[in-house]
């Protein structure tokens, strides 16, 4: 769903705080407990939010976990998915990634390549590849998020718009078949957005439990990316959706 102004301030309050009362919602909107109560129906409605007593919150699938506790989740899965990308990039490509745990378990996979230049926001990514092979990594500055040691921001996204790569592979959060690839910060969303116009080789990394779900910020359309390489195939709507932007979708075997 389209969500309307408030109800983009009302999940925002959800994420920021974990849970809302309607009151506090009402006041700082400045409209009846009514018309919030209105506002949230169909986000309850949609899965977007679970109602409680006078409260709202978001369900369990809404929150992203913790990036050490993320990095273990599906990580067999992310391992073929990292996998089947590095085997397709060469010694001495130059590439940009994203933060995330299918993009930071990349970075182990390409560990192997020699005089590789990396463009990343991820303070892991980077010290993974830095210093070993003859690689050069070129670390965007910002606003330094403690969850998963990346920046992000103006500063980052003015940094990364400098460069053209060779590939440009990001991660992301959710994959809707009307709305695309989305992820659940604005500012995560915005960094991805910009690393995929910085690629002649555009790809998204995602393991299958992103299909079908719905984030809060829209990364990019079905057009805006070359590949997507995930474990699984993806569901029909997905896949006819991709297909017709003119992109394509490749399964990584175990």
């Amino acid at each position: 769903m389209q969500f309307t102004p408030r109800q983009t301030e009302i999940m925002l309050a959800a994420r920021r705080d974990g849970a809302a009362s309607i009151s506090a919602l009402a006041a700082s909107l400045g409209v009846s407990l009514e018309t919030v109560r209105r506002d949230i129906r169909p986000l309850v409605d949609d899965g977007h939010l679970v109602k409680m007593h006078g409260a709202i919150q978001l369900p369990d699938h809404g929150r992203e976990a913790p990036f050490d506790r993320r990095m273990r989740e599906n990580a067999v899965e992310k391992r073929r998915i990292a996998h089947h990308i590095a085997a397709s990039i060469r010694d001495g490509d130059s590439i940009m990634l994203d933060t995330g745990t299918t993009t930071s378990i990349l970075a182990r996979e390409l560990s192997a390549r020699r005089e590789l230049t990396i463009v990343t926001n991820s303070s892991d990514i980077a010290r993974t590849l830095a210093t070993v092979n003859g690689n050069k990594v070129f670390m965007a500055g910002g606003e330094l998020h403690g969850d998963n040691g990346a920046a992000f921001g103006r500063t980052a996204i003015d940094f990364i718009a400098r460069f053209r790569v060779r590939h440009a592979i990001i991660s992301i959060g959710a994959v809707d078949a009307a709305l695309g690839p989305m992820d659940y910060l604005l500012e995560e969303a915005e960094f991805a957005r910009m690393a995929l116009q910085c690629g002649e080789r555009r790809i998204i990394a995602t393991d299958h439990t992103k299909f079908g779900r719905a984030a809060l910020v829209k990364v990019c359309g079905f057009g805006d990316f070359d590949l997507l390489v995930s474990d699984r195939a993806p569901p029909g709507e997905i896949a006819e959706a991709i297909e017709a932007a003119g992109a394509t979708w490749e399964v990584a075997e175990s």
